[in-house]
């Protein structure tokens, strides 16, 4: 277990209250786990600016009757399948698809992937739903 350290934080009182409100309403036990939680989104992003080794799921919508887009999300993915981890392939109903493509790799090729993906017509909906690898978080 890491050791725990303690510290002050000088905040106006309204904005402690609505954040208390906010951490209750999310089901936070406490005020540290919630500015842990906040500390830990933080260094994620300062990880995505940085251009380090990240990891994320992108997350696409599409109309699998569209001509083609099943090929072309296929081919793009196999143009990237150094930073390709795993992918699902969901029907949501008789038209409708959702794909999610788990990736691990530099912030920039993961952005440049979600974005070629995104921008190919007939896709619907495309979310880059960012992580980390979990190290110096």
């Amino acid at each position: 277990m890491k050791k725990l350290s303690r510290f002050g934080v000088s905040v106006e009182s309204d904005l402690l209250e609505r954040f208390d409100l906010q951490i209750g309403r999310r089901g936070y036990p406490t005020r540290s786990k919630a500015i842990s939680d906040l500390m830990r989104s933080f260094l994620v992003e300062t990880q995505w600016a940085d251009g380090v080794e990240v990891a994320a799921a992108i997350i696409l919508v599409y109309d699998h009757h569209k001509h083609h887009l099943s090929s072309q999300l296929t081919h793009v993915q196999h143009d990237h399948h150094d930073i390709i981890v795993s992918s699902q392939h969901i029907h949501l109903d008789h038209d409708n698809c959702l794909e999610i493509v788990v990736v691990r790799g530099k912030a920039d090729e993961v952005e440049r992937l979600a974005q070629k993906l995104k921008s190919i017509k007939g896709v619907k909906y495309s979310s880059l739903a960012s992580a980390s690898t979990g190290r110096g978080i």
